[in-house]
């Protein structure tokens, strides 16, 4: 072999070399190019597309290190550095746990977006409670004290509340004279106040809460007895505002029951605070010439139930209605005012003595 062809032999295997190399080269750098490029997608990407959603749950207390491993396993994203670089960056919340339906075509920032706390539900300002027992009119009134309402918007938003927003209200007499057709179905509770809370949405949350509690085993319990929403909470919102004491609830409830099979006059002290205060039961005791007030709430001279509930009964005293203790007593007086217990008898005579 003369030295010209093995000089041009040597040069033909430098140049493939050469051009070997420079083909690794350009594969090496089109690979990590496209290292680079996905990777600075997930850091600082905006452009998201069309992708397949993966359901992904997040422990209690994960670390952004766990929920990036979470989620390249998931086959979410593909670097977990360029997630934890990302939410360390440019996301200032924080991630919740919980379950989460994200999509392979988020960016980075949509996923921790669409991971963060729920900010979307109110915060309440303040809290309103409304005592059992309490008349609208009382209602109208706590809400003006605490910066609620004013009482007149309240008691304007109790009145236009018609049947079809609240079917109750089909079980009031057509005609009834009574202060308030809605008054009995405000539930007694305690409820948050938003700063868009109006007295006509309040309204209706003590409307729902009513429709909550009065559920299908108390309907089904009114219906054996013969009884409709109306007639239910008339009585119980009389137990409520005579029964102080637990255990007598029911046994005041039956000497209801026991007075009206007879036919006799109910008789009811808070029957005739409820119209001679207008609802707000600010006077403590009833004299004898208040017996004499001519209401359809007034179960000394009219019988049978009132016209109408004489203040919003809590679930215990609707049970009490509904489950009356059987007994053979007509008669309760009060014997031990702080305590708030009666004594019950069966006989005038031994409610004289």
């Amino acid at each position: 072999m003369t030295n010209n062809t093995s000089n041009i032999i040597k040069l033909i295997k430098a140049i493939i070399l050469a051009t070997a190399s420079f083909a690794l080269i350009i594969i090496v750098f089109k690979y990590a190019k496209g290292f680079y490029d996905e990777y600075m997608d997930e850091l600082k990407g905006t452009e998201s597309y069309v992708g397949v959603d993966v359901v992904v749950t997040i422990p209690e207390g994960a670390s952004v290190k766990k929920i990036a491993k979470i989620l390249k396993d998931a086959g979410l994203i593909e670097y977990e550095s360029a997630f934890i670089k990302r939410k360390e960056n440019e996301f200032e919340g924080s991630l919740s746990s919980g379950t989460f339906t994200l999509n392979t075509g988020m960016t980075t920032l949509e996923m921790m977006e669409a991971m963060a706390p729920d900010d979307s539900e109110p915060v309440a300002v303040a809290y309103l409670t409304v005592p059992e027992g309490f008349s609208i009119d009382q209602i109208a009134q706590k809400c003006e004290d605490n910066d609620v309402c004013s009482s007149q918007d309240f008691i304007n938003a109790v009145n236009s509340v018609t049947k079809s927003e609240f079917p109750y209200l089909e079980d009031v007499p057509a005609g009834a004279d009574v202060r308030y057709r809605l008054e009995g179905y405000l539930f007694p509770a305690t409820y948050s106040i938003y700063e868009d809370t109006t007295a006509e949405s309040l309204v209706q949350d003590m409307l729902k809460a009513f429709d909550d509690y009065y559920d299908d085993e108390i309907r089904l319990r009114a219906d054996y007895l013969g009884l409709n929403s109306y007639e239910v909470i008339t009585m119980a919102s009389m137990i409520e505002r005579e029964a102080s004491v637990d255990e007598e609830r029911a046994r005041i409830a039956g000497v209801y029951y026991n007075r009206l099979k007879e036919g006799m006059l109910l008789q009811v002290d808070p029957t005739v605070l409820y119209p001679l205060t207008k609802g707000l039961y600010n006077k403590q005791e009833v004299l004898y010439e208040d017996l004499e007030l001519d209401s359809p709430y007034n179960t000394y001279i009219y019988s049978g139930l009132p016209v109408g509930p004489i203040c919003n009964p809590g679930l215990a005293c609707i049970n009490a209605a509904l489950y009356p203790e059987e007994h053979n007593y007509y008669y309760y007086h009060l014997v031990d005012e702080e305590e708030g217990t009666h004594v019950f008898t069966e006989t005038f005579e031994e409610h004289l003595e």
